[in-house]
C-alpha cells in the first residue's frame, strides 16, 4: 500500500526521491520520509502528514546531500502516524537504513531474540526489526547479510536497503510485496511501482519472489536465495509520462474518467480482428468446453465487475458463476477442482487477498485467468493465464477505467467463450462482437451527461445518506456506485437491489433522501419504477439513470439522466459513468481530496 523509491548514481538523490514519492502518493500514506548518504553518514528526515511537510522540511530537495538514498510513504500498519513510526528506519548506530512495504509476521519474536541481544527499539514498527537485524547479520558482505535477513523473515516484504559501509549501493529484496529496479545511463533505481520513475526510465527489471539485487550507479546484480546469480531480461514499459500527469484536470479521477473511451478501445481492440474476438490465452475450445462452473474472486470494485460481469457470463455460458470477495475466498470452502475457472480481478496485480484466494484455487486444481492491468505484476505470473487491461497509468486511488477496462476484457471472454461451447448462434456472436466495439463510441457520448451530474450534486452534496438500488446488473452497478461516494466524498451510501426495499431497507426513507435508481434494461424498467414510486411515496429525492429509449419519467418527479441504448448485457459500462461523475462532484463540492481519500490506499498489499 506504501511506496517506496530508490536511487544510486551521479545526481544529487533527494529531489529524485521526492519527486519520485509523489508519484506514489495515490497508493495512499501518512507520512513520508529519505535516507541519503550525505558524504559522512546516512541523513535521515521524516515527517508525519502530506509529503508536502517533508518536503518543506527538506527545503524542497536542497538537503540530504547525496547521490545515493531511499524512500518512503508510510500507511501505518504497526504503530500510530508518527515522525518516530515513518519511515525509513534505522539501527541503532544509524548505519543501516531501511523502507519496507508489507507486513513482518514475526516481528515480534525478532524483535525479543534482538533485544536479549542488547539491542533497543524507538519505534513501535515492524521496519525497524529489519534494520537491525540486517546490521547484527551484516559481516562486511552485503549479500550474505541479506540473505540471512530473508531467511529469517515470515510475512510480506519490499525492502530497499542503504548501508553506511557501502554508500554508492542499494539493496533490494522482495516476498509477495511489489519491486521492480529501473535500468538508466550511469544510474539505476528501485521502486514499488513504475509511475515512481517513468520521468528517467522506462527499461526495468520485475525481481521476482525471494529475490535479492544489489545496485550500484554503474551495474546491477540479482541473485536468488540460494546467492546464485539470476539473468533478467529488461522489460519495457510502453506508458508515457503525459499519462501519468493531470493534463490540465483539476484531479486524476476526472482525467481517468475522461480517459475511459480510448482505454476500453485499447482494451478491445487488438482482440478483435476480422469480427471475431481473439485472445491471447491459451485456452483451446476443449478447455473451454470442459469447464462447469467459474469462480470470480476479487476485492473493492474489481469484486463489483465481478458481480456485474457474472451476470452476463451465466447468460451467455449457461453455467453457474459464482462472485466471492478474495478475502473470503479461503475461508469459504470453494467447490473448486478441475473443472472450474477462477477468475482473479486486480488492477494492480499485486492486491494480497486477491493473490491468497489465486493461490487456493490453483492448489484445489482449477485453472486460473488474471485480469490485471499492471505487466509483470505477481498475480499475472502466478496465474496459468492472463488478459491485461492495457488502461495505462490510474492514479487516483478510487477506480474509474480500471473497472471499464476489466468488464470489458470480461465481456471479450464471455463471446469467446459462448462460441466454443455452442451457446450463442453466429447471428449472435456477431451481434455481441459488434456491441463490443461500438463501447467506446457511447462511452463517449455518455460523458456528455458532465453537467447534469454536477446539478444533481449541487442538490445532494449536503445530504448525509444516499441510496441507490437497481435489478440484475443494474444492482451490480449500484453497489461500485454507492462504494465511489463513499470513497471520495465520505458519503454513507449504500446500495439494495430494488426488491428488496420493502424487505426492511424501506424504512430508512424520509423526507429529501437521495435515492438514485439504475434502470438500463428497459425489460425491467416497470417493476423498478414500482420502487422508485415507493420511496417517492415517502419523500425521497429521486433521481434515475434510464435508456434514451425508455419513456419519460421526469413528469412523476424523477430527474432523469439518460444514457444511449446499448445491448443491455454491456450496460454497465455505460451506467456506470453518471454514478462515476455524480460522486466526483459531490466530493468536489464538500472540499475532499479527491485522489488521495483518507485511510485508503491504491494497491492493497496486506492482507
Amino acid at each position: 500500500m506504501c511506496g517506496i523509491v530508490g536511487y544510486v548514481g551521479r545526481k544529487a538523490a533527494t529531489p529524485i526521491l521526492l519527486e519520485g514519492l509523489k508519484k506514489l502518493e495515490y497508493r495512499g500514506y501518512d507520512s513520508a520520509g529519505v535516507a541519503v548518504w550525505n558524504g559522512e553518514k546516512i541523513e535521515v528526515e521524516k515527517a508525519k502528514g502530506r509529503l508536502r511537510v517533508l518536503v518543506e522540511k527538506t527545503d524542497n530537495g536542497a538537503f540530504p546531500v547525496g547521490s545515493a538514498g531511499i524512500g518512503h510513504t508510510r500507511w501505518s500498519t504497526h504503530g500510530k502516524p508518527s515522525d518516530i513510526n515513518s519511515h525509513p528506519q534505522t539501527s541503532g548506530t544509524g548505519r543501516t537504513a531501511v523502507v519496507h512495504n508489507g507486513i513482518i509476521e514475526n516481528y515480534m519474536e525478532l524483535k525479543e531474540y534482538l533485544a536479549s541481544q542488547g539491542v533497543t527499539f524507538v519505534s513501535e514498527t515492524d521496519t525497524e526489526v529489519v534494520a537491525h537485524l540486517f546490521e547484527h547479520y551484516y559481516k562486511g558482505d552485503l549479500l550474505e547479510a541479506a540473505e540471512r535477513v530473508a531467511s529469517v523473515l515470515e510475512g510480506s516484504y519490499a525492502l530497499g536497503i542503504l548501508v553506511a559501509d557501502h554508500p554508492d549501493t542499494l539493496v533490494a529484496m522482495r516476498h509477495d510485496s511489489p519491486l521492480i529496479i529501473g535500468l538508466g545511463e550511469d544510474e539505476n533505481f528501485i521502486a514499488s511501482d513504475v509511475t515512481a520513475i517513468l520521468e528517467h526510465t522506462r527499461s526495468v527489471y520485475y525481481i521476482e519472489d525471494k529475490e535479492i539485487a544489489i545496485l550500484t550507479g554503474a551495474s546491477v546484480e540479482v541473485y536468488d536465495q540460494h546467492s546464485r546469480r539470476v539473468k533478467k531480461t529488461p522489460s519495457h514499459i510502453d506508458w508515457d509520462v503525459q499519462a501519468a500527469e493531470k493534463g490540465g484536470y483539476e484531479h486524476f479521477m476526472l482525467k481517468e474518467i475522461m480517459e475511459q473511451p480510448a482505454a476500453v478501445q485499447a482494451t478491445i481492440s487488438p482482440r478483435i480482428k476480422n469480427g471475431r474476438v481473439e485472445l491471447e490465452i491459451p485456452l483451446s475450445d476443449e478447455d473451454i468446453r470442459s469447464f462447469d462452473r467459474i469462480y470470480i474472486a476479487a476485492c473493492g470494485s474489481a469484486y463489483y465487475v465481478g458481480c456485474a460481469a457474472a451476470r452476463v457470463l451465466e447468460t451467455l455460458l449457461h453455467i453457474p458463476v459464482l462472485t466471492q470477495l478474495a478475502s473470503e475466498f479461503r475461508y469459504q470452502s470453494p467447490l473448486v477442482d478441475e473443472r472450474t475457472l477462477v477468475i482473479i480481478i486486480s488492477q494492480s496485480g499485486e492486491t494480497a487477498d486477491s493473490r491468497a484466494a489465486l493461490r487456493e484455487a490453483k492448489r484445489l486444481g482449477a485453472r486460473t485467468l488474471a485480469i490485471v492491468n499492471v505487466v509483470g505484476s505477481a498475480i499475472a505470473k502466478e496465474a496459468d493465464m492472463s488478459l491485461y487491461t492495457w488502461a495505462g497509468p490510474e492514479i487516483a486511488v478510487a477506480t474509474t477505467k480500471a473497472y471499464s477496462t476489466q468488464l470489458a476484457a470480461l465481456y471479450l471472454l464471455g463471446i469467446r467463450m459462448a462460441e466454443a461451447r455452442g451457446t450463442v448462434t453466429p447471428e449472435r456472436y456477431g451481434e455481441l462482437v459488434a456491441a463490443v466495439e461500438a463501447l467506446p463510441g457511447l462511452i463517449e457520448k455518455t460523458l456528455g451527461i458532465k453537467e447534469q451530474t454536477q446539478q444533481l450534486a449541487s442538490r445532494w452534496f449536503s445530504a448525509e445518506h444516499v441510496f441507490f438500488i437497481g435489478r440484475g446488473i443494474d444492482y451490480a452497478v449500484s453497489l461500485e456506485g454507492a462504494l465511489k461516494l463513499k470513497e471520495i466524498s465520505y458519503t454513507m451510501s449504500e446500495a439494495y437491489a430494488a426488491g428488496e426495499l420493502k424487505h426492511g431497507p424501506i424504512s430508512l426513507i424520509v423526507d429529501g433522501t437521495p435515492v438514485i435508481a439504475v434502470i438500463s434494461d428497459n425489460r425491467l424498467f416497470e417493476k423498478t419504477l414500482s420502487n422508485i414510486k415507493e420511496v417517492s411515496a415517502r419523500g425521497a429525492s429521486v433521481a434515475a439513470i434510464v435508456c434514451e429509449s425508455a419513456r419519460d419519467i421526469s413528469g412523476e418527479g424523477v430527474t432523469p439522466l439518460t444514457i444511449p441504448d446499448c445491448e443491455p448485457l454491456f450496460a454497465a459500462s455505460l451506467s456506470v459513468i453518471p454514478l462515476q461523475l455524480l460522486s466526483y462532484y459531490i466530493a468536489s463540492l464538500k472540499g475532499c481530496d479527491i485522489d488521495k481519500p483518507r485511510n485508503l490506499a491504491k494497491s492493497v498489499t496486506v492482507e
